[in-house]
């Protein structure tokens, strides 16, 4: 794995050291009223997707991820303060940008990282090199993942199964029902925005993490209460 860091030009913006416990929150509707927020805090190292919501609270080891300020802030070319005000609830984080993933995302995250310099916000924006990505779609796609895009969770899973010993996956359920209590969800915690289709392959990733899970890969947590599945779930 190698990130791009303006502050570092290339290299690695984590320590060599692997964490020992590693949350990878999802933006999954099973975590609406799910009592996640101590169980998530607990873990040494916490990676997310970013969205501003009070759903656990936000230490300086979040890793906010995605490019909802896109639409939420005007792709940030006019008044950027509340961006940069959304921002300074992280504390010390690090902001993973998909700069070169595609074109389109490349002038986006300057943008976002001039901001962050010019507020002055203690945050670090951090790069994602585009060889890392390309990697992760071949080494998907070998254990027969099919999709035009990787979702933004598995992005994050594959790196937190290179960064810590012990990864469990928090709002990682693509189906619109509970799995336990059979209660209809939303798409996402935070909105009732819909899929769109064509992009990603969301129930087939969801089936290999299952697979990893039950090989103690790693650790899914639907149940209610953030309780850990047992290993002979199974998604047909």
């Amino acid at each position: 794995l190698t990130l791009l860091s303006e502050k570092e030009k290339l290299g690695h913006p984590f320590s060599n050291k692997t964490k020992k416990t590693c949350a990878v929150v999802g933006n999954g509707g099973i975590l609406t009223n799910s009592s996640c927020g101590k169980t998530i805090d607990s873990a040494q190292f916490v990676i997310r997707c970013w969205h501003e919501n009070k759903y656990c609270d936000c230490k300086p080891k979040y890793i906010p991820t995605k490019m909802s300020y896109s639409c939420r802030y005007g792709s940030l070319l006019e008044h950027r303060r509340m961006f940069a005000e959304s921002l300074c609830q992280y504390g010390k984080a690090l902001l993973l940008l998909p700069a070169f993933s595609y074109r389109i995302n490349t002038a986006l995250s300057l943008r976002a990282s001039y901001t962050i310099d010019d507020f002055r916000i203690p945050i670090q924006p951090v790069f994602i090199n585009p060889k890392y990505l390309q990697s992760l779609a071949l080494f998907w796609g070998s254990l027969g993942l099919k999709a035009r895009r990787l979702t933004t969770g598995i992005m994050m899973t594959s790196l937190a199964l290179e960064l810590c010993d012990n990864v469990d996956l928090y709002g990682f359920w693509p189906f619109g029902v509970h799995p336990h209590s059979f209660q209809n969800l939303t798409h996402h915690y935070y909105d009732d925005g819909k899929v769109k289709k064509g992009f990603h392959s969301m129930s087939d990733e969801f089936k290999l993490l299952l697979h990893l899970h039950n090989q103690g890969v790693l650790k899914l947590h639907l149940a209610e209460g953030c309780v850990k599945l047992t290993p002979t779930f199974r998604v047909w």
